[in-house]
């Protein structure tokens, strides 16, 4: 059965061994987040459960999926495409001719309004309600690294609705705190939130928002998964669960959060207030200059009674969002697949903050088809974003670095193989753009040439053992004396 909140997720991690419960009393002020980077750089370490945070009587959840293993007890499943099968599966269903079709079609269409969102009267979250007296500062919101410029909430699921189509999508962007009313943020101009943000202020008027700190896990992982456009991430989380999100009406703006919520704020953000937000140490392991973000003003604020704080820290990789950032990688690879069947395997190493660099390989069967890869995957989504695309033959795996390395040094002729695109998006945060959000994209094809893409010597052939010899070998393994 999927958790139906934080609370019984942290159970189910405390049963595994997966969870430190830490006494000691802490501060938000740049302890905490050095203590969970700490633990994530040492690998293996178990999520923390901070329960004497100085100046507040609210716990605080750290590093609740830096693990694979974590991540398998979030979604209840060993291999992560499972869930980016079940999005195939959605885009191939069609309208079954005759009767016994029809019949045999509707244990599907059954299941796929199992995924839906229901809205439902109450909920946990709605046990304390705050309008008048809501204040940003009453929360253990961090401050990550010294040059940060305030306090930030980093593991907020920010909820917006499309203004024209209702459509809701969920996004994780930082926010910094102003005063007790007062945050400013992050969305970059790629975002669908930001998208939402730029349709509303063209008819005027700010746009509401609902901000969750602490839900179910697949709640929190759909909303920083880059779901196809027009799909509703509440939906998406039901595909991820397999059973529908319970929903209740926020207090003072018109949008839907999780019945089980830790923490919602409620508010609208307003175009007209532009301030200056960052400096904020970031997943680059650069600080991010200050920019202009609009500001968003606190109207409301429930919580659970008993609520848990989650967050989460970024910074030079490996932290956390490196593990969340496997599970995007993996879960999306089929859907990467039904775009472009030549695909065989894809990865976006951890080291290269994920939008950096993605290494795909391919099943060859034409000239120029990696540049072709290339191209679709560059428009495609948040895929957009990234960098640099290596793309490999399908006898190479894509997440053995050596293998990689040896493909591009030895398939490679930079002059032929190399394909740089001039003033292309990028991401916001890339410290190496010459201009925010614009620059340049590499793509390398280290796939093995062929006669027809230029490759006119003779072609060297792949030094490789007999089977013979592999047999002989194998047999006599123990017998050398090695095990």
């Amino acid at each position: 059965m999927p958790f139906e909140s934080l609370g019984e997720y942290i159970e189910a991690l405390e049963e595994a061994g997966e969870l430190k419960r830490i006494k000691t009393q802490v501060n938000p002020e740049l302890e905490i987040a050095e203590i969970m980077r700490r633990l994530m750089y040492a690998r293996n370490q178990p999520a923390v459960l901070f329960e004497r945070v100085e100046g507040y009587d609210i716990p605080v959840l750290g590093n609740a999926f830096g693990t694979t293993r974590r991540l398998q007890i979030a979604l209840g499943v060993e291999d992560f495409s499972e869930i980016g099968n079940r999005i195939v599966d959605l885009t191939r269903l069609t309208v079954p001719s005759g009767m016994l079709n029809k019949i045999r079609m509707l244990p599907k269409l059954s299941g796929i309004s199992d995924f839906a969102p229901k809205v439902v009267d109450t909920g946990p979250i709605k046990e304390v309600i705050e309008t008048q007296y809501a204040d940003l500062e009453s929360l253990p919101n961090l401050k990550s690294f010294p040059k940060d410029a305030g306090r930030f909430v980093t593991f907020g699921v920010t909820v917006t609705r499309h203004p024209s189509t209702g459509v809701r999508n969920l996004g994780v962007y930082r926010i910094q705190i102003i005063d007790d009313k007062h945050a400013l943020m992050h969305w970059q101009i790629h975002k669908r939130g930001a998208q939402h943000y730029e349709i509303k202020k063209e008819h005027g008027g700010p746009i509401e928002v609902a901000i969750i700190i602490g839900a179910d896990p697949a709640t929190i992982l759909a909303a920083v998964s880059p779901v196809p456009e027009g799909m509703d991430k509440f939906f998406f989380s039901g595909i991820m669960r397999k059973k529908g999100v319970k929903l209740v009406k926020c207090s003072t703006v018109d949008l839907e959060v999780p019945a089980n919520s830790e923490i919602v704020l409620e508010g609208h953000v307003n175009s007209n207030d532009l301030r200056m937000e960052g400096p904020f140490g970031d997943h680059t392991g650069y600080y991010t200059p200050p920019e202009p973000f609009p500001t968003f003003t606190l109207t409301g604020l429930m919580k659970r009674k008993k609520a848990t704080y989650l967050t989460t820290v970024v910074g030079k990789p490996i932290l956390e969002d490196a593990y969340i950032g496997n599970v995007v990688e993996r879960s999306f690879l089929p859907l990467i697949q039904l775009l472009q069947p030549e695909v065989v395997d894809f990865t976006m190493p951890a080291a290269g903050w994920f939008q950096g660099l993605a290494v795909i390989s391919i099943k060859k069967r034409y000239p120029g088809q990696a540049k072709k890869v290339m191209m679709g995957l560059w428009g495609t989504g948040q895929l957009a974003l990234t960098k640099i695309f290596v793309i490999v033959d399908h006898d190479i795996n894509v997440h053995n670095v050596d293998e990689v390395i040896w493909a591009v040094t030895t398939r490679v002729d930079p002059k032929r193989d190399t394909v740089i695109i001039d003033n292309a998006p990028t991401d916001t945060l890339d410290p190496a753009s010459p201009m925010i959000n614009l620059g340049s994209k590499l793509g390398i094809d280290a796939t093995t040439k062929w006669l027809e893409e230029g490759y006119t010597r003779e072609v060297q052939q792949l030094a490789t053992v007999d089977d013979r010899t592999k047999a002989i070998v194998d047999q006599k393994w123990n017998v050398y004396g090695f095990r």
